[in-house]
């Protein structure tokens, strides 16, 4: 299986179920990590963050991009970053279905962004089921929030911190809590 294969399988929303699949994902997993070990091991420039997470997501930053390490992720070459993004530290990005920030978004601390789910069933656990978050522009992720496979957030929208966000969230809305639900139009 190749980048090319893979990435097309999971923009058409395929099951992630065969030992192809699986010995991929883990060929992948080693190298995000060998990168993202890098980036967390010491002191880095912006410019040397830039470079090496272009290495690991396979193309550069936006322009712009600032992010405060340490950032985890099991996977890299889905994640898609718009200019003058901000990230801030302990981030982790599931990001096998995709991950795509706008421009001037705004991560907070400990965010954690899951595109894969699995089965409820026992049986079907092993089986993945990637779907992409997708924030628009200036968007406001506040800390410690999760967002969920399939959501997608509309511009100048705020996630508010601690928040569980389990289904698109319309632009120019503040949402929060476990589930998020909208609180307040801006």
């Amino acid at each position: 299986m190749t980048l090319d294969d893979f990435l097309q399988m999971v923009k058409a929303r395929r099951p992630l179920d065969t030992p192809d699949v699986y010995r991929f994902m883990d060929e992948m997993s080693d190298e995000a990590r060998r990168l993202t070990f890098a980036l967390n091991s010491s002191y880095h420039s912006q410019d040397e963050i830039n470079e090496l997470l272009g290495r690991l997501f396979g193309r550069p930053v936006g322009k712009g991009f600032k992010m405060f390490p340490p950032f985890y992720t099991d996977f890299g070459k889905n994640t898609h970053i718009g200019d003058n993004v901000f990230i801030n530290d302990c981030c982790h990005f599931q990001d096998h279905g995709g991950v795509y920030i706008g421009d001037c978004c705004q991560i907070g601390h400990s965010v954690v962004m899951a595109t894969l789910n699995h089965g409820l069933k026992a049986d079907e656990r092993r089986t993945m089921a990637p779907a992409p978050i997708v924030l628009g522009r200036n968007v406001w992720v506040g800390s410690n929030a999760t967002i969920l496979q399939g959501v997608t957030v509309g511009d100048n929208a705020v996630i508010a911190a601690g928040a569980v966000v389990t289904r698109d969230v319309p632009a120019d809305t503040v949402v929060a809590g476990v589930p998020a639900r909208a609180v307040r139009h801006i």
